[in-house]
């Protein structure tokens, strides 16, 4: 869905920034997944069951304990936690990061606004993944930049295919990548051309946005070192929604003081600040660091043992009808179909059968990646997985016997 403003007459006519914002198919899909009986394979919601509420309650009854918890706050996060996320940060990226260097925000999604609102003009190239995050597409779009993809394979973007293009000119302002398991296609970005587009940001001037919710969620082994490691170039983002509580919506950035501090600026107008709560909460969660590991433990277990039960479950009720890219950690895994079946349409009569899933399009910038499915393993155990596979199955040979349009029978 996109918004046309010349349909709502001359009493209301949106900005020119509107015109080329598309509403997020993933959240239109929660209409149809709201009812109990689907199971929806679309969102990327984190296990309810894994976040720890009792461990939340605990936090927010000391927090409350101190007036100042229900008072205004600074708009670049409360000090404390500032200071607890400069020392992850710190340790991930193999450097000092200063308290100054970090803004906290409302989620990290509200951090990739405000730094394409700091860092772009209407017209500024952006590059980004194919297929890219929705979140960053609509924020980019919004920002009425000039969207470039760069192909993803197994090792995460093709960095030789953005150098030949820096070569010929192109000259991105930003150039965005979700790192560490990607959302949608899962894969991880390699070590090699991790330090590869470090060195090309330095040698052609643009920033990097690593975009990192996910990093923390791997199963048999972590990730290579970030890609702020290797360049003063690259804004880092993360969040404790995918490892705490999403509800919490806490996220960060840092990077560049300069940028941060143009970020505080219009953080100042976009929100004030954020909620002095649970910024406190996330505070004593991520500086129990005996709590922590474990916590996360935890969930690495439990999403490791559900991304095989799909998988296991695609491999024997598909069998060569789907490929699947391999699943090392995160929340998603991303299939084709062989047969060419459009996902599309495909997804209605999906639903009609209880489960749901997003098609590839919804991630396409320059491919419309017809044939491809996001499923999320993360918020069901496996017997729900399997089922939910099973049903996919069904509404596939029904289609396949009887397709449907986009738009019904």
């Amino acid at each position: 869905m996109s918004v046309d403003s010349s349909s709502l007459g001359p009493s209301l006519r949106l900005s020119s920034r509107m015109a080329g914002v598309r509403s997020s198919a993933i959240r239109d899909l929660l209409t149809f997944t709201a009812r109990p009986e689907v199971i929806s394979l679309a969102g990327g919601l984190p296990a309810v069951e894994l976040v720890p509420r009792g461990r939340i309650a605990q936090a927010a009854r000391r927090a409350l304990g101190d007036p100042h918890s229900v008072q205004y706050g600074e708009t670049s996060g409360w000090a404390p936690l500032r200071e607890t996320v400069a020392s992850r940060e710190s340790e991930a990226v193999g450097r000092r990061v200063a308290p100054a260097e970090v803004v906290v925000t409302h989620g990290s999604q509200q951090a990739l606004s405000l730094l394409a609102q700091v860092l772009l003009d209407p017209g500024d190239t952006v590059v980004v993944e194919e297929p890219g995050y929705t979140g960053a597409l609509q924020v980019f779009r919004a920002a009425q930049a000039a969207v470039v993809p760069v192909a993803l394979d197994a090792n995460g973007m093709d960095t030789a295919v953005l150098e030949q293009a820096l070569r010929e000119g192109l000259r991105p302002k930003v150039v965005h990548t979700v790192s560490n398991f990607h959302n949608p296609r899962g894969v991880v970005l390699s070590a090699q051309r991790r330090e590869h587009l470090a060195s090309l940001a330095d040698r052609y001037g643009f920033w990097i946005i690593e975009d990192d919710p996910y990093g923390e969620l791997w199963f048999d082994a972590p990730p290579p070192a970030p890609v702020a490691t290797h360049s003063d170039r690259v804004l880092r983002l993360s969040s404790g929604s995918k490892t705490v509580a999403p509800a919490l919506r806490i996220g960060w950035l840092h990077g560049d003081r300069r940028v941060c501090e143009a970020v505080e600026l219009l953080k100042q107008g976009a929100d004030l600040c954020g909620s002095s709560l649970t910024q406190r909460i996330a505070t004593e969660l991520l500086d129990d660091r005996t709590w922590l590991d474990s916590h996360l433990a935890a969930i690495r277990g439990a999403y490791s043992a559900r991304s095989h039960a799909l998988v296991g479950a695609l491999e024997s009720v598909f069998g060569e009808r789907i490929s699947h890219t391999p699943v090392f950690g995160g929340m998603f895994c991303w299939i084709e179909f062989a047969d060419g079946c459009d996902a599309t349409s495909l997804l209605a009569r999906a639903i009609e059968h209880d489960v749901a899933y997003v098609p590839g399009g919804a991630f396409g910038v320059a491919d419309a990646h017809s044939h491809a499915a996001r499923l999320c393993f993360a918020t069901y155990g496996g017997e729900v997985l399997v089922e939910g596979v099973n049903r996919l199955r069904q509404a596939y040979d029904a289609h396949i016997r009887t397709p449907w349009s986009v738009t019904g029978h």
